[in-house]
């Protein structure tokens, strides 16, 4: 990292993964080419979580090559005076898989826990249904990287 002042802490950074709402995953596939898709996400267990159909440009990529990264930004706001911007991000790479069985619903359950806290009657119910759908992909982060602008 060029800007080692604007460095995070590794704790600082997994708390933005905690806290953040969406990011980026950065995917290649076979022949490298590039795809960004933006995305909810739960980090759980020390792993990041994505959710979504069983198809798609993502999968495919994800299937072709697990090597991926992801990034969440927070709080951007320009600072014009300054030429700069205020920003709070964390940048991690890793390795996909696939998650199944009580991992895939824990993982389920994460996201119903941190976007949908005030209807979890109706997203158990919810689940219950849509379950066998629903593709969970984990990433199990092997490199972490944060940094603040303030």
């Amino acid at each position: 990292m060029r800007r080692q002042d604007r460095k995070t802490e590794d704790d600082q950074a997994r708390e933005l993964l905690r806290e953040g709402t969406y990011g980026i995953l950065s995917t290649a596939d076979a022949d490298g080419n590039p795809y960004g898709v933006p995305l909810s996400y739960v980090y759980r267990g020390g792993n990041i979580y994505f959710h979504g159909a069983y198809e798609g440009r993502k999968v495919i990529h994800v299937r072709q090559n697990k090597r991926v990264s992801f990034c969440v930004v927070d709080g951007a706001e320009p600072l014009p005076e300054r030429f700069s911007m205020r920003y709070r991000s964390v940048i991690v790479s890793g390795e996909i898989t696939e998650a199944e069985g009580p991992e895939k619903r824990d993982a389920l359950q994460g996201f119903l826990d941190k976007y949908s806290a005030d209807y979890l009657e109706a997203g158990q119910l919810y689940l219950e249904k849509t379950e066998g759908q629903t593709m969970v992909l984990k990433l199990e982060i092997k490199e972490v990287s944060g940094k603040i602008r303030s």
